[in-house]
């Protein structure tokens, strides 16, 4: 293949993110997420594709995230990534959006001046309900890859225990203090550059799938508390607060 061409999209957080890539000409947009995703995802990715003179059909592959992630956004881009790639006779490159965090983090750092070391990265997501996901990433700079450390987990915050030199997420302004993992703080989400960078070496794995199985990836089957849980939530919090006034 002379060039690779990709369309990637993540849709699993409150943003939409999408890219597409021609050889090394890079289209990126950024658009409001969550519900909105479901409506704005195909004319955005049409426009793009129209924009850079790329037929779908043309494509090496859809690139998507895959989960862990909000469960609406990610059936959204399962859903459009199997479609357009049924019509268009392509495959799908499914990524996991952890490793996705832990790549947009790491080229955060490169891009801010830091050298291409090597480094691990505890990537984390908010999972809502009072949880987070997380899994741990090393990074070799000698080989340009990355490694899973541990499997993807949700839990609540303070009980997230793997360690790692950068913790990257979305996770730091609602759980910040309750994380008890040590490390630099790097605010970051599952980016569709980040799954460009990600789709080469995914690809030439042979981690690439006919469209009939984009699937998400769900490490949690319930979609939200029960509303006595989020009764018993609040007063937990309500005697934790007055636990800690004067």
């Amino acid at each position: 293949m002379s060039e690779f061409r990709w369309l990637a999209f993540d849709t699993s957080t409150d943003v939409l993110s999408l890219a597409v890539a021609r050889g090394d000409r890079v289209w990126t947009q950024t658009l409001p997420g969550g519900a909105q995703s479901s409506s704005g995802l195909i004319p955005a990715v049409l426009a793009m594709l129209a924009e850079a003179d790329m037929p779908l059909a043309s494509l090496t592959a859809i690139v998507f995230g895959r989960g862990p992630g909000s469960f609406t956004g990610l059936r959204t881009a399962c859903a459009v990534a199997q479609g357009l790639a049924f019509g268009a006779d392509i495959p799908v490159l499914p990524v996991d959006t952890l490793l996705a965090v832990a790549e947009e983090a790491r080229w955060q750092h490169v891009q801010a001046g830091a050298a291409d070391a090597d480094v691990s990265v505890l990537a984390l997501l908010d999972a809502r309900m009072d949880e987070v996901y997380s899994a741990a990433y090393q990074w070799t700079a000698a080989s340009q890859s990355w490694q899973g450390l541990s499997a993807l987990q949700v839990s609540a915050p303070d009980q997230v225990n793997a360690t790692a030199e950068l913790l990257a997420g979305n996770v730091f302004e609602t759980y910040g203090p309750r994380l008890v993992v040590g490390g630099e703080r790097c605010a970051a989400l599952p980016t569709a550059s980040a799954l460009l960078r990600l789709a080469p070496a995914l690809w030439a794995q042979g981690l690439a799938v006919p469209a009939d199985q984009a699937m998400p990836l769900y490490i949690r089957d319930k979609v939200a508390n029960t509303t006595a849980e989020r009764e018993a939530m609040k007063a937990q919090a309500a005697l934790a607060k007055a636990a800690e006034a004067p």
